[in-house]
């Protein structure tokens, strides 16, 4: 029974590695994997390694900010029917750090989801060493404003087509969490 538990395991990881390299190249090529992709929530998990880190061995800030925009704008894609997005805005503030070995868990929902604008949340918090998959101290919270349906040139109607293979659907449209 173990073994097919890690067959699944491995068929999932697999699976995930595949549609973030489909979905988003740059947050792919640091190691980043989304696990859930609908209009109202994305998660994902980013295990750190040199590759993301500053010189003194921690999570680069600036590969938080790459996370929050990148989940924001897929999620504001897909909240707004699959219609252009522009990020105008990302606030992001650090509570602590995360080293070389340890894992970060994502997640983005939208704040607000109107016809013109849509914002969202992204926190990233250290995940558990003991307890895969549990969420540990918050390393940092971003708000990120987006533009949304804006037009779609000829030539990039086809942008959102990773987004429209691999996205959950949901019961409603999102709105406000407020």
């Amino acid at each position: 029974m173990d073994d097919d538990r890690q067959q699944q395991q491995s068929s999932n990881y697999n699976s995930s590695k595949t549609m973030t390299a489909e979905l988003d190249p740059v947050i792919h090529s640091i190691g980043f994997e989304i696990e859930e992709l609908s209009p109202s929530q994305l998660t994902g998990r980013l295990p750190v390694t040199d590759k993301c880190c500053q010189p003194f061995k921690v999570l680069h800030g600036g590969v938080s900010a790459l996370v929050a925009e990148a989940l924001a704008s897929m999620g504001a894609h897909m909240a707004s029917g699959y219609s252009r997005v522009a990020g105008v805005s990302l606030s992001i503030n650090h509570f602590r750090s995360a080293s070389v070995g340890d894992v970060v868990l994502a997640r983005a929902a939208p704040v607000h989801v109107g016809r013109s604008t849509q914002v969202w949340e992204v926190k990233l918090w250290k995940q558990e060493p003991s307890t895969p998959g549990k969420k540990g101290p918050l390393i940092s919270e971003s708000r990120v404003t987006l533009l949304c349906n804006l037009p779609v040139p000829d030539h990039l109607k086809h942008a959102g087509d990773a987004l429209l293979k691999y996205a959950q659907p949901t019961a409603a449209k999102p709105t406000s969490r407020l």
